[in-house]
């Protein structure tokens, strides 16, 4: 919490109150917290100070020296916490000032972002409405505009047909007048040749009357000429008088010959002319009909003409009215659109000044938020400074740590009708690490140093624990071990899912960390090496899980207590633990360990039961030995990490356990009322701990009363139904806690002469 905070701005110590100095801006909440404790406040040397002092005692064998001491060293240590969870709870009181006021800044700046919203789109349905109405007029008016130049289009081709029918029929009465002069001068020319015709009849006929009186005087004059001859003898006197009269009459007869053929030829002209006066005639009439004919049709369509020019005519004063009214409306609606346009600019203005009073609430939030995480930080701060402290706290009283985790309820869990039975407390002294149950009405507090709740991930409770793992390769001996019911989610917590990266348990995490640990120390000069082991204790007896001979056969034989090989357990002077004949494998890698986990997987003993489908029936022991050294310090480091899943606890009457189930349930909950045995008279610091009452507390010795880190993590179930197995385990975490087994010690400048069967 002391230091350089992020952003790079640079964090002021803290002063002392009583010498007057001022304090920073981001010290400002250290000042109340400071007068509330005697007006005492810590800078970072002397919290840095106080986590490295050490006792100095010149008696090493002078206990009450060294208890009085030790409380001096405590109660500083405490009178710090104090202050720093004053001055937490100053930050968390900003912190909660500062989240209010951004609250209440986003709901404003939320508010007016809906409202500005809203207005916006009343405007924009308005605007839309008023441009979907002017293009609707506008389109209405193009057609409108397109029909009346239709309609005009169209009177003017009227108009010009019209024009163009009266010229034709100007033309036509003009031809047909002259057709009619014409006919009148045919008319009048066949009179006169009909006249002529009756002439030239009279004339014929007064000819042929002629030519009759002709051939009759010739008949006469042949009956004379027949008499003459007759009387020729008689009248040979008269003979040439007679032949001059002959001659003359023969003359006459040729001229009247000529004058007739000339008059037939004259009439045979006449009659041509006749004829083609009649043809000319006829050719007229039938002019005068076809045009008769295309008169009568013209002024049927000059008729139609007229007929759709007045509907034109009274089409076009209707369009000219509409247009008129939709010109009018247009011009309303450009009205409109020239309010709604000045109406849109004034919201713009609006919406300008909002944006604005926007902009600067959300430059507020801004700095409302950089003020929160500056908060938050310093709250990071003092929570990671309180942990360690704590921490110190707690490697000075010795007491195993306690972890508490709640697994979410399951579909297999079926629904409840007692409602929920965990609760967590709010206050700032409990929160994340106090949890409530309720039982037959009456509630129940416990507090442990931390409470993971159901929405917690594998990776969170990991990072809770990641220093006490990393304390294995700076030399402790760690063992950390999972407690609680059948069904609670121990082999979850400890081993997680295998298929799924995202859900792996403490172990491959572990595993994880310490090997890449281990390659970023490598630059420094450290090289470790790291050996493992697995085994299970089943029925009261020890197996190897990852022994080569290992068969169904020998489990078989060990499971009936016959043939099998035994294995023993043996504590040295120097508090570690030998099993005789359990295999240790040397590993390098992180994927190695994974491998044999997986084959101890299925080694172990599992089997189904009412309460659990895969559960297990043994209790599992993991450990891992670490040897380090470093090449340029020439230092030497041992540690040991135990990491220890065990059996779940349970009830006969739920768990309907019979034949080889119902042994291992009886051998589980011996060995876990012996580990209660041990933890009731650690707690009562009794002379006598029986650890040798089961293989699991005698195991699990140097743990429980030695020098090791040990942190215990209850695991519970939210079920109603196991409200009660859960109270129990709560309890019994409860009194691990209070346990006080002794000062960690770290191994260093020492090499064991055979390290590869020892638990720590």
């Amino acid at each position: 919490m002391v230091g350089t905070a992020r952003n790079g701005r640079v964090r002021h110590a803290f002063s002392v109150v009583n010498g007057g100095q001022d304090l920073g801006p981001s010290s400002a909440p250290a000042s109340n917290a400071g007068s509330e404790c005697d007006g005492i406040e810590f800078t970072r040397e002397d919290v840095e100070a106080l986590l490295n002092e050490r006792p100095r005692r010149k008696d090493r064998f002078n206990l009450k020296e060294k208890c009085d001491t030790l409380t001096e060293y405590i109660k500083r240590l405490k009178l710090c916490i104090k202050w720093f969870q004053e001055l937490e709870g100053s930050y968390l009181f900003e912190r909660e000032k500062l989240q209010n006021s951004v609250e209440v800044s986003e709901r404003q700046c939320n508010e007016m972002g809906i409202l500005f919203k809203n207005k916006e789109e009343e405007l924009n349905s308005i605007i839309a409405e008023l441009r979907k109405s002017f293009a609707s007029v506008q389109e209405k008016f193009t057609k409108e505009e397109l029909d009346k130049m239709t309609a005009m289009e169209s009177l003017t081709r009227e108009r010009e047909a019209r024009l163009e029918i009266e010229r034709s029929q100007n033309s036509l009465s003009d031809e047909l007048g002259r057709v009619q002069r014409e006919l009148s001068s045919a008319n009048q020319k066949i009179t006169s040749l009909n006249d002529m015709y009756k002439r030239l009849q009279d004339y014929i006929a007064s000819l042929q009357q002629y030519n009759s009186k002709l051939h009759m005087d010739l008949s006469t004059v042949e009956e004379d000429l027949k008499r003459v001859e007759k009387e020729k003898a008689s009248m040979v006197e008269n003979l040439s008088m007679l032949r001059g009269q002959l001659s003359v009459s023969r003359q006459s007869q040729d001229d009247a010959i000529k004058q007739r053929d000339s008059l037939v030829n004259e009439v045979a002209c006449l009659r041509m002319e006749l004829q083609q006066v009649r043809d000319d005639r006829d050719r007229h009439q039938l002019q005068v009909q076809t045009l008769t004919a295309e008169y009568t049709k013209y002024k049927e369509s000059t008729e139609k003409s007229c007929f759709d020019l007045d509907n034109l005519t009274s089409k076009k004063d209707e369009l000219e009215e509409r247009c008129l009214s939709q010109s009018n409306e247009i011009r309303t609606l450009k009205d409109q659109l020239l309010t709604a346009e000045r109406k849109l600019q004034m919201s713009d203005l609006s919406t300008l000044e909002t944006r604005v009073e926007y902009e600067g609430q959300k430059k507020h939030i801004s700095e409302l938020q950089t003020r929160l995480a500056d908060a938050e930080f310093k709250l990071i701060d003092g929570e990671m400074l309180r942990k360690k402290l704590h921490n110190t706290i707690l490697e000075l009283k010795g007491n195993i740590r306690v972890f508490c985790r709640v697994r979410p309820l399951l579909a297999d869990d079926g629904p409840s009708t007692e409602g929920k039975v965990i609760s967590y407390p709010t206050a700032m002294d409990a929160l994340g690490r106090g949890i409530d149950l309720v039982q037959t009405g009456q509630k129940h507090s416990f507090t442990f140093d931390k409470v993971f709740m159901p929405d917690v991930s594998q990776e969170d409770v990991f990072e809770d624990i990641s220093q006490l793992v990393q304390s294995a390769l700076d030399g402790y001996k760690v063992c950390i071990f999972a407690y609680g019911q059948t069904g609670s989610g121990k082999t979850y917590t400890m081993m997680g899912d295998p298929g799924d990266p995202e859900e792996k348990g403490l172990i491959p995490r572990s595993l994880e960390q310490i090997f890449k640990t281990r390659q970023s120390l490598q630059p420094q000069g450290w090289k470790y090496e790291m050996q493992v082991s697995m085994l299970e204790i089943y029925n009261e007896t020890i197996r190897d899980l990852l022994s080569p001979n290992r068969s169904s056969s020998d489990m078989l034989r060990t499971e009936n207590g016959i043939g099998g090989k035994q294995y023993t357990i043996k504590h040295d002077a120097n508090g570690n633990t030998h099993v005789s004949d359990l295999t240790i494998l040397d590993v390098r890698t992180a994927k190695e360990v994974s491998f044999l986990l997986e084959r101890a997987a299925h080694s172990r003993s599992v089997g189904k039961t009412q309460m659990n489908e895969q559960s297990s029936r043994s209790h599992f022991v993991f450990t891992l030995r670490i040897s380090g050294v470093n090449e340029s310090t020439e230092q030497q480091v041992q540690g040991v990490l135990n990491l220890i899943d065990l059996a779940g606890s349970e009830r006969l009457s739920k768990s309907g356990s019979t034949g080889d189930r119902l042994k291992e349930t009886q051998a589980i909950n011996k060995s876990l009322s012996s580990l209660s045995d041990v933890i009731f008279s650690l707690a009562k610091k009794e002379d006598h701990v029986p650890f040798r009452n089961s293989k699991l507390t005698y195991l699990l010795q140097p743990c429980l009363g030695g020098d090791s880190k040990t942190l215990m993590v209850v695991n519970i179930s939210p079920e109603p139904s196991s409200a009660g197995e859960s109270l129990c385990s709560l309890r019994f975490a409860s009194r691990v806690n209070a346990c006080d087994i002794g000062i960690p010690r770290r191994q260093t400048n020492m090499r064991l002469p055979d390290s590869r069967l020892s638990y720590g």
